[in-house]
């Protein structure tokens, strides 16, 4: 695969343009191909073992409304994508940039802020803490007469280009006919108008007055932009050009000044960087090595001194003082899994691939070929660069399969991951559609019994010997004193025994138990009892089942 923005990421972020399928199709059984099968796992769990507390803020959510946040339990709600970048509170309008013809769109509403506050207002509504994203790039979205549509690259002002806007023939997407050159030269100020920090504080004061400061049940957090450095790629009809290092680091201080200034204890959330390449490279670097073979990084070398990107925007975050309040990133695993295959070698794939999220010997079957390990990677850069204590944030992420239970196993291993690797927040893009087993995997950990009941809030050591067949996680519920127990069937056939061994917990009980399958039903099964600490019980394949032993 060509190292590249394009190839590399295919995401596509209008937010009503990327549900993917809801059609509930099961891959077929039986295929020679499949893995085999493995038919007794034990799991070993110990409850004074690794114990830490679990963020409900890890199951955060995108766009939710405010009967999916109540559905999924979901305690944060991210108002963010590339249409952000360029969010016009004053007109209700954003810029709906590569994602669909970079055309500026209005909002329903003409009043200002509408589209912002409605958010609010509906994530309030569900007792979930709203994310709202500051733009940064220096421009936002213009309209027209009476709110008309503006495009970046108009047919009648550049000429015919590769493709249109079906539903708008003057909206062309900023590329020759010849579909390979983009349309340089272009002026912004045919879409869009000038945007500053001092202009952005005129929505920041709107915000405080309209809900209050974020100590007083007002906005809390403030993203800074989405994914800054791939602006030359997304936006390139407002930001051609890479953004330097510099660059990004001083519009981050700027916008944090201004916000504090009005409510000091709001949080300021950074850098919203898009994947791997992002978190070493600034734009500048990444589109430069792109058009030179990858054998130069200036940025990296001169304005970084050899530093990598994040770790070096956090040196010189810390020595400003603090102005960033949660680290974050985003990441899509770059092998195809952020897709709608559900061959069996994608499956396995998926099975695998999230060991990117913690594991240090798990090199990412994909062109970056070498180790993420995520989680403690962010941590680290927290720890070795920055305020240590500070919140890690994975504030986008989506391994695909939507429609399908591989998708469902896959984000309850997520979900289990983040919980047992101590991840401060996380945000899935998107909400998956109610019909689909990937948005059940999510309520089987905040709302599995459609009355609010969770997983437990504090992780303990679960340990099942091949997590890309069989993973487990566990917690203890401070509500009754419950040990929870996730255990997730990732084999894509046959039935596997599993032991679990409880140590320095109730020897003996009986626990309640729900499953999810294929057939897309949250069920709550016949209780289980347990003895001499050691609970038996038979998963199916593609299967996320949850244990509730009493204490």
């Amino acid at each position: 695969m060509t190292r590249s923005i394009g190839s590399g990421k295919t995401l596509p972020l209008f937010r009503s343009a990327i549900a993917l399928s809801g059609a509930l199709l099961l891959a077929s059984s039986g295929a020679a191909a499949r893995i085999a099968k493995t038919p007794s796992v034990t799991i070993a769990i110990d409850a004074t073992a690794n114990v830490h507390p679990i963020d409900p803020r890890i199951y955060g959510v995108a766009w939710g409304t405010s009967t999916d946040l109540v559905a999924l339990n979901a305690p944060l709600n991210r108002m963010g994508g590339n249409a952000m970048t360029d969010y016009n509170w004053s007109l209700n309008a954003e810029n709906l940039a590569a994602d669909w013809y970079f055309e500026s769109y209005p909002e329903q509403g003409a009043v200002p802020g509408e589209e912002a506050d409605t958010f609010v207002s509906d994530s309030r509504a569900a007792n979930a803490e709203p994310m709202l994203t500051v733009p940064l790039l220096g421009w936002v979205a213009n309209l027209g007469a009476n709110r008309t549509i503006l495009p970046s690259f108009s047919v009648a002002k550049y000429g015919p280009q590769c493709a249109t806007d079906p539903y708008f023939s003057d909206a062309g997407d900023g590329i020759e006919t010849d579909c390979s050159t983009f349309i340089t030269g272009n002026d912004p100020y045919d879409s869009y108008v000038k945007d500053s920090p001092a202009l952005e504080q005129k929505w920041i004061k709107h915000l405080v007055k309209t809900w209050g400061k974020s100590a007083r049940g007002g906005v809390k957090y403030y993203l800074m932009d989405n994914e800054a450095s791939i602006w030359f790629s997304t936006h390139r009809d407002a930001h051609p050009k890479g953004p330097h290092a510099i660059e990004y680091r001083d519009k981050v201080l700027a916008e944090s000044a201004k916000i504090k200034s009005l409510d000091p204890n709001a949080l300021v959330v950074a850098p919203e960087e898009w994947g791997w390449d992002g978190y070493f490279y600034s734009g500048f670097d990444q589109q430069y090595a792109a058009n030179h073979g990858y054998k130069r990084y200036p940025d990296h070398k001169k304005e970084q001194n050899g530093m990598d990107y994040i770790p070096w925007l956090l040196s010189q975050w810390k020595a400003a003082g603090h102005p960033v309040d949660v680290v974050s990133v985003h990441f899509y695993p770059q092998g195809g899994e952020f897709s709608d295959d559900v061959s069996d070698q994608m499956q396995l794939l998926r099975n695998r691939s999230t060991r990117q999220l913690w594991d240090p010997n798990y090199v990412s079957e994909s062109w970056i070929n070498q180790p993420v390990y995520l989680i403690p990677r962010i941590k680290g850069w927290i720890a070795d660069d920055y305020w240590s204590g500070t919140p890690a944030a994975l504030t986008e992420y989506n391994w695909g399969a939507e429609g399908y239970i591989n998708g469902a196993t896959t984000q309850a291993d997520i979900d289990g991951i983040l919980g047992q690797q101590g991840l401060d927040m996380a945000t899935r893009w998107t909400v998956p559609d109610s019909s689909t087993p990937t948005y059940k995997a999510m309520q089987m950990y905040r709302n599995y019994d459609g009355a609010g009941s969770a997983f437990g809030d504090t992780s303990i050591s679960a340990s099942a010997p091949n997590p890309d067949n069989l993973s487990a996680f566990a917690a203890l519920r401070s509500s009754d004193n419950a040990m929870t127990v996730m255990v997730i069937s990732k084999v894509l056939s046959g039935n596997t025994s599993v032991t679990l061994t409880l140590a320095h917990f109730t020897p003996s009980g009986t626990a309640k138990v729900y499953q999810l399958t294929s057939s897309n039903v949250i069920q709550k099964l016949p209780n289980v009892s347990w003895s001499g600490g050691v609970l038996n019980d038979t998963e199916p394949a593609q299967s996320i089942t949850l244990y509730i032993l009493p204490k």
